[in-house]
């Protein structure tokens, strides 16, 4: 186990090149020091220095900006006989007083580097920049010590195809990108509602769930893949339910893409006319069935997906500097975790979301208002309620067993005992969750900072009209007293259907 560190899930990573025999061997030598201290795997693209120098490729999903939807103070959802490892480095980073640091955006890793040492490369950095002439200036001058250490490791781990930081980027247009955006824009109370893809390949389901729906929503989501399962593709599935008749949320998860991969979904999906797009890290394989899909950590974490989404559509750019001829159109959403970890740490990750590229938030389904209020206030001390839409989550409990099995085995979601016990004695208990549900959006729509709801009824969609109305929540579909057109025309976008 390492000194200052909890152990490491992953193994070591090992170059894709041998290099020279010297070059080995303080490579092995960094790899033995590095990994009894501080658990170090090796990636080659260090960035100990702000993460409270705890490796944070220890993290069984490989994620380099924070904790995901399902951490807890106690330990790991993916190995539970593991602590949770972005949960230490917050724990620590809070005490030594750099919570601020975690803020900049950390890049994917570079294969190239990946299992090399860092030493050397630390060696010829510094050499590049002056050296022992430039090293004593600091040191003699400790004022500036302190912000020269700081911007000297910032260039080590911030590649000039990344410059990642701590700064927020709203987007560069004006008007709204999508339906969805327009009706935000507009302090309209917006209805957004799950819809999972079929286990088949026809998208009749699909039609007639939208149809259903269509009177109801503003936009709905096709989720990608959800607890590791095989389904149609979300990108299929959103563009049948857009030609169904109501606005789609393509999910993408990071879980199944290489960089590659969302960067050319993004441009297809923009270029089919989705223009919602919703970043997710996704679930970990092991909620997958048997066998086991594979265990590598992801390529890129959700975070850095809406960093590499952002900069192509008001930039223009690929991860890689490519001008793009034709840059895409999207609304950039995220999802977010009231429940998961320290409120406090949770909401400097949302924050890092937003500063990313995030523009709305699709939240757990909320059950509990005690912890969630407390999230809602660690957002306004970040001021954040401002510079994000809040879908918040409802989501409709069939039964008791429904509310144990969400309760135990679904990352992120906390079902209180009182809701439980409510499930298990009542005599109609769908009827039970729906009246659970109208109360929850009842409250929903008094809390400040929510700008709509999320409703996520995965295989009872027929409930969901029955909600709105009964709700009171305005009707999506009816004539809205703003210009959708007319938010729609400075960002350039032409609507379809």
């Amino acid at each position: 186990m390492p000194l200052f560190a909890p152990r490491r899930f992953q193994p070591p990573y090992y170059p894709l090149q041998q290099p020279s025999f010297p070059v080995r061997l303080l490579t092995a030598f960094e790899r033995a020091v590095k990994g009894a201290l501080f658990g170090c795997r090796m990636c080659g693209n260090c960035i100990l220095q702000e993460t409270a120098f705890i490796c944070p490729m220890a993290c069984p999903k490989g994620l380099r900006n924070g904790p995901c939807g399902g951490a807890t103070p106690e330990r790991c959802y993916v190995d539970t006989t593991r602590p949770c490892i972005w949960y230490k480095i917050y724990e620590r980073t809070e005490h030594i007083g750099r919570m601020d640091k975690l803020l900049e955006i950390q890049a994917p890793l570079d294969g190239r580097r990946v299992g090399q040492e860092t030493w050397l490369e630390l060696y010829r950095h510094w050499k590049a920049r002056g050296g022992l002439g430039i090293a004593l200036r600091d040191i003699f001058n400790r004022q500036n010590l302190s912000q020269a250490l700081d911007r000297f490791f910032y260039e080590l781990r911030q590649p000039d195809w990344w410059q990642g930081d701590d700064k927020p980027h709203p987007p560069t247009y004006e008007g709204a990108m999508s339906k969805l955006e327009a009706r935000l824009k507009s302090g309209a109370f917006a209805v957004t509602a799950e819809v999972a893809p079929p286990l088949a390949a026809t998208g009749a389901s699909i039609e007639k769930k939208i149809h259903m729906l269509a009177d109801h929503i503003d936009a709905a989501n096709f989720t990608d893949n959800p607890s590791a399962t095989p389904r149609m593709s979300s990108l299929a599935s959103a563009l049948i339910g857009q030609g169904s008749g109501v606005e789609s949320v393509l999910q993408m998860t990071a879980r199944d893409r290489t960089r590659m991969a969302v960067q050319s979904d993004a441009l297809g999906a923009s270029a089919l006319g989705i223009r919602n797009i919703l970043c997710l890290s996704g679930d970990h394989p092991r909620l997958g069935p048997s066998p086991m899909a594979r265990l590598e950590p992801m390529d890129v974490d959700s975070i850095q997906m809406l960093w590499i989404l952002r900069r192509m559509r008001d930039e223009g750019k690929f991860l890689d500097g490519r001008t793009i001829k034709t840059p895409p159109h999207y609304f950039l959403g995220a999802t977010a975790s009231p429940y998961a970890s320290n409120p406090r740490f949770q909401a400097l990750r949302e924050e890092k979301k937003v500063n990313a590229g995030a523009q709305f938030f699709q939240t757990q389904p909320i059950y509990d208002f005690g912890p969630f209020e407390q999230w809602l206030e660690e957002l306004d001390k970040r001021n954040l309620l401002g510079r994000v839409y809040i879908l918040a989550g409802v989501g409709p409990l069939r039964s008791a067993r429904t509310a144990h099995f969400m309760n135990e085995e679904v990352p992120g979601v906390v079902v209180p005992q009182s809701i439980v016990d409510r499930m298990e004695r009542a005599a109609d208990p769908e009827e039970e969750g729906i009246q659970i549900a109208l109360e929850i959006m009842d409250r929903l729509k008094r809390t400040p900072g929510i700008a709509g709801i999320h409703i996520m009824a995965v295989g009872w969609e027929s409930v969901v009209p029955r909600l709105v109305e009964e709700s009171g929540i305005e009707r999506s579909r009816k004539k809205p007293e703003f210009d959708i057109e007319q938010l729609l025309e400075p960002a350039g976008v032409v609507m379809s259907g």
